[in-house]
């Protein structure tokens, strides 16, 4: 999946359904992702887990960019949540790769089933 780095969403208490998808985004993005908390905190760092219900335990995980410690925080907790980081995974589908190969090949280039560095 790749987000657009722009996109963000705040937090309404009316209506949770816009902050809980994009909760889920990035959880599936493969990039950093920044969220300022309800008391100022701004926080980056890699989401890795969600939990949506039920609604008194609802939170996100993040892996903090500046710390090896992970961070539980509430989903009412959260003013916004942007996309802030490069989706590590953009454009490293197997089609691409199998496109590179391919016209490696098609070159009369040494092309191998190695993966490329990340």
């Amino acid at each position: 999946m790749t987000a657009d780095s722009s996109q963000s969403s705040s937090a309404n208490p009316t209506d949770r359904a816009p902050l809980d998808q994009q909760v889920v985004r990035a959880v599936d993005f493969r990039g950093d992702v920044t969220i300022v908390t309800t008391d100022g905190r701004t926080i980056s760092g890699y989401a890795f887990d969600a939990t949506l219900e039920p609604l008194d335990r609802a939170c996100i995980r993040l892996l903090p960019i500046d710390s090896d410690a992970r961070v539980t925080l509430a989903l009412t907790d959260i003013a916004s949540l942007s996309f802030t980081g490069k989706d590590a995974a953009s454009g490293r589908t197997w089609e691409n790769w199998l496109r590179r190969y391919a016209t490696k090949k098609l070159a009369g280039e040494s092309a191998s089933i190695e993966s490329e560095p990340l």
